[in-house]
């Protein structure tokens, strides 16, 4: 009896490694920030209790709580391969209950004086509030900003027109509105896509050494490796900050584009705010984009 406890705690020790009470799902701001996924641990369990032979097997499993743990980890590994099956590799699946109208109070700003006086807030009161009623989607999205084959960094320089005929022509689309603001705050509706607390290492953003000696922008755009932290509640990487994302504003016909999430100068980096100043033909050193898809 006193063996069998033991191989109990063995196996409730090892199960426990299955739910990591830091992935994003279980918290706000730090676990994001890290890039933190949830463990999938679903292959070392039940070879452990196979070593351990069956007699074992059948009185362990009658635990309320680690067969719990073990159907709540075969489930994540289920929602794992359904997220493969429906987008292609290079995208994520973005699938929830969406706000279209959210409100977000910010409690404290960066600055309240000066150039950037309540432009940046660095900490927004949680939770957001929902002001209409939320909406399904379901879609896949450019986990990265769009790489042109042979190049390591996204591409620059690019138009609204640049990005729908880039898109259209990998079987893709240009994003709406609502489909960045989803894939950047999820359904806890983040004001940033790490969580509610600026974070100014988090993404490529807030940097002051902008300018080269002739006037024009620094090229400080980096590749998907950069900035990991910089990683929304999907997965979706880069949205704040890194390159001005082109979107297609949501029931605009003929299409009138906005630009998203900022680049990497001082910036307001908001999940929900866009720069509508510019036509489907401006581009510059800080415009990129991403693509969206139907899922199949």
């Amino acid at each position: 009896m006193k063996q069998r406890h033991s191989i109990f705690l063995l196996c409730a020790s090892v199960l426990a490694g299955c739910v990591d009470d830091r992935s994003p799902a279980l918290s706000h701001d730090a676990p994001a920030a890290l890039g933190v996924a949830p463990r999938e641990t679903t292959t070392a369990v039940p070879l452990m209790l196979a070593a351990l032979g069956p007699q074992v097997i059948g009185n362990v499993l009658t635990s309320p709580s680690l067969s719990d743990a073990m159907a709540a980890a075969a489930g994540r590994t289920a929602s794992a391969k359904q997220q493969d099956s429906a987008c292609p590799k290079e995208m994520v699946l973005v699938s929830g209950q969406y706000c279209p109208e959210v409100e977000h109070k910010c409690v404290r700003w960066l600055e309240t004086e000066g150039r950037y006086a309540y432009f940046r807030c660095a900490e927004y009161a949680r939770p957001a509030k929902c002001l209409r009623e939320r909406q399904s989607m379901r879609f896949c999205i450019d986990r990265d900003e769009y790489i042109p084959p042979g190049e390591s960094l996204p591409a620059a320089d690019q138009s609204w027109t640049d990005a729908k005929r880039i898109c259209e022509s990998l079987g893709k689309r240009v994003c709406q509105e609502s489909e960045w603001n989803f894939a950047c705050e999820g359904e806890e509706m983040r004001p940033y896509p790490y969580g509610f607390v600026r974070d100014a290492e988090a993404c490529n953003a807030d940097r002051i050494d902008i300018y080269r000696s002739n006037g024009r922008l620094s090229d400080l755009r980096e590749g998907p490796d950069g900035h990991p932290g910089c990683t929304s509640p999907f997965g979706v990487h880069h949205l704040s900050g890194n390159l001005e994302e082109w979107t297609t504003i949501d029931g605009t016909s003929p299409a009138r584009p906005a630009m998203k999430g900022a680049y990497w100068q001082p910036s307001r980096n908001h999940c929900r705010a866009a720069q509508t100043a510019h036509d489907e033909y401006y581009h510059g050193d800080e415009t990129g984009f991403r693509c969206c898809k139907d899922v199949d």
